[in-house]
């Protein structure tokens, strides 16, 4: 597994990152998928962009492609890591999400790593 440098504007982390951080961000450098409880449901998703949202929080901007969800699956979601509980990384199919992105990402204003700018660029 390769260690891919924080981006600039994610130089101010003045703590050390959750456990659940160090494990979705070690899933996207692998591109291993996830399966955790979020907000009470279980959740199947390959995380692409982690880092802090505009309120600090850590957060990871995934794609769930099964478990449980108020919405239609599979689907993008934002998932605030202080809400993530048994999270666990698995190989599995890497599901890259689907739909043309029409919109720019908000989950993550603060981005650490996304997997295909310093993950997958740095391969080829």
């Amino acid at each position: 597994m390769q260690n891919a440098r924080p981006c600039e504007a994610c130089s101010d982390y003045t703590a050390m990152p959750s456990s659940t951080y160090a494990l979705f961000r070690n899933a996207i450098l692998a591109e291993q998928q996830v399966t955790c409880t979020y907000l009470g449901r279980p959740r199947e998703v390959c995380p692409h962009i982690i880092g802090k949202d505009r309120d600090g929080a850590e957060a990871v901007l995934a794609w769930q492609f099964a478990g449980e969800s108020s919405g239609k699956l599979p689907q993008w979601r934002c998932l605030k890591l202080a809400n993530v509980r048994n999270a666990r990384a698995r190989e599995g199919r890497w599901h890259e999400g689907g739909g043309a992105h029409t919109t720019p990402q908000k989950c993550v204003t603060r981005i650490d790593l996304d997997i295909n700018v310093h993950v997958r660029k740095r391969r080829n």
